[in-house]
């Protein structure tokens, strides 16, 4: 799932060329343009693969303390490979978030911050996970400002 996140996610992608490897499978190098951060990151698995990391937009923490704890194996990891919740991004910034709720973080880049709290709501709403009253009125506020 990580590489095709990383081919979605990424501009200008190579593909690793292993022995072993099949041809278009692995990542090897390629372009983030950060939603989190809004800055442009190189990635090369060969050097540097923690410079970009696969999130999940609700954190699976955050997932298991607001019903998770109630879903079959199979529910639980359809939601950890689901591509609506996944995200190619900064590693320094997936460790900054770690499971924080959106009332706890939000991106630093202005840009994509209604992005991010809609697609919180959608992840959420698709699998029946509670907000709680701080994330419902972080989103809230969030989400009122993206349509003015």
């Amino acid at each position: 799932m990580r590489n095709e996140v990383l081919r979605r996610d990424l501009a200008g992608i190579t593909f690793w060329s292993g022995k072993s490897t099949p041809p278009g499978c692995v990542v090897a190098t390629g372009t983030l343009h950060d939603p989190y951060s809004g800055t442009e990151i190189s990635f090369d698995r060969a050097h540097a693969p923690e410079a970009v990391t696969i999130d999940h937009v609700v954190a699976l923490y955050d997932a298991w303390r607001a019903g998770a704890q109630d879903w079959d194996a199979d529910t639980r990891a359809q939601f950890a490979t689901d591509p609506l919740n996944l995200l190619a991004v900064s590693g320094m910034a997936n460790k900054e978030k770690g499971h924080a709720t959106a009332a706890q973080w939000l991106p630093d880049n202005p840009a994509f911050v209604c992005e991010y709290a809609a697609r919180q709501v959608a992840v959420k709403r698709a699998y029946g996970l509670r907000v709680d009253d701080d994330e419902r009125h972080a989103l809230h506020e969030v989400l009122s400002d993206c349509v003015r």
